[in-house]
């Protein structure tokens, strides 16, 4: 067993469902401490967060990761326990085989490898991880950026290691994210007889044309180079007492945007609250903000990805925005060139989540590769 494949087994062997990260982050700190890196843990609220770095001053390239799974779901519905690895046909099996201990532990060995080689480097190369991006995302690299940001302590390139790949390994790689944006909202009506609206004001009815509107809504004047349109999408709506004969007194309704740079959160919620006015809805709505857009735009970073990928995989990657939201959201604010680039994500989130043996041995070579690309030249 490779060095590699060890340290991914002994990581998804931690059920480390967030914000839990039931030791993977001790285990790591204690490699690097031996291989000569400084680390700082940094606990915020029962979330785990790691600091490992290699250097001094500038310019600043951090691998950024998370040591915390989702939940594996039925244990039974598994081919095997979603906590012990398995190798079976040429892929490793476990929750977080692909999102993300494997990347987490090609990091390790990457950075390792590239102090080894580069004792007296120029910069630093660092580590940062935390267990809480799969869940709220608050205690975790949120606030350790914010600790940096008032420390004055930077980033000038962040590579991060989430599973982007769709197909093959560097076929696609991340150059920003969309912002995301949730409202849940409380309609207030009055409870009353089906046969009598006349005394009654049904919530449901309040709300649905302002909510069409927004769903009909072209959020965009114009698309924003490399980026999905913004989109508005209804995930949850609930009302009634489940009887057929009652018009309900209050209506939940939630519901996300996922928005390009054209807008910030604080715009869409003045939009939003405006159109709800204009229609007359009666509401309360509490909103989360989980993080703002982000685009890197050409630079050192994106470059040193692409020569890379090209020369050793023989991949031009589609560099792009898709997908979700990552923790870099919060790095990017800093001033930080942010890229992600990871294992292919077919199988994230599901029931007996892998990553294929080949592609997992690749990444320590590219992540080593792209820091020397950057911090060397």
């Amino acid at each position: 067993m490779s060095t590699l494949l060890e340290l991914t087994c002994e990581l998804i062997r931690r059920p480390s469902v967030t914000p839990d990260d039931a030791g993977c982050q001790v285990l790591i700190a204690e490699r690097l401490v031996r291989a000569g890196f400084r680390v700082e843990h940094l606990p915020y609220g029962g979330v785990a967060n790691l600091w490992a770095a290699h250097g001094q001053g500038g310019p600043v390239l951090c691998l950024l990761g998370h040591t915390d799974v989702v939940p594996a779901g039925p244990r039974e519905a598994w081919a095997s326990d979603p906590f012990v690895p398995e190798v079976r046909d040429g892929f490793l099996y476990g929750r977080g085989a692909a999102d993300m201990k494997g990347s987490v532990a090609a990091f390790v060995l990457a950075l390792e490898a590239f102090v080894a080689a580069h004792p007296e480097h120029p910069g630093t190369v660092a580590l940062l991880l935390t267990s809480d991006e799969e869940g709220d995302a608050i205690d975790g690299v949120r606030r350790v950026a914010e600790r940096f940001r008032a420390e004055g302590r930077r980033i000038d390139f962040c590579l991060v290691g989430e599973p982007s790949s769709a197909a093959r390994l560097g076929d696609v790689v991340r150059i920003g994210r969309r912002g995301s944006l949730t409202g849940t909202m409380t309609v207030h009506g009055i409870q009353g007889h089906v046969a009598y609206p006349d005394k009654a004001l049904n919530p449901i009815h309040a709300a649905l044309p302002a909510l069409a509107a927004l769903a009909a809504r072209q959020w965009d004047s114009e698309p924003y180079p490399d980026f999905p349109p913004t989109s508005f999408q209804i995930a949850n709506f609930t009302a009634g007492t489940g009887a057929s004969n009652v018009i309900p007194g209050t209506a939940t309704v939630q519901f996300n945007l996922r928005y390009s740079p054209h807008w910030t959160a604080d715009a869409l919620v003045a939009e939003i609250e405006d159109v709800f006015a204009r229609h007359g809805v009666r509401a309360d709505i509490a909103w989360h903000r989980s993080g703002e857009p982000f685009h890197t735009r050409e630079g050192r970073l994106r470059e040193a990805v692409r020569g890379v990928l090209i020369e050793r995989l023989a991949v031009r990657p589609d560099e792009n925005t898709g997908g979700g939201t990552s923790d870099g959201r919060f790095i990017a604010p800093l001033g930080a060139e942010v890229v992600e680039l990871g294992p292919v994500n077919a199988s994230i989130h599901k029931i007996d989540e892998r990553v294929a043996l080949a592609e997992l041995e690749a990444l320590p070579a590219l992540y080593r590769d792209i820091a020397e690309r950057v911090l060397l030249g």
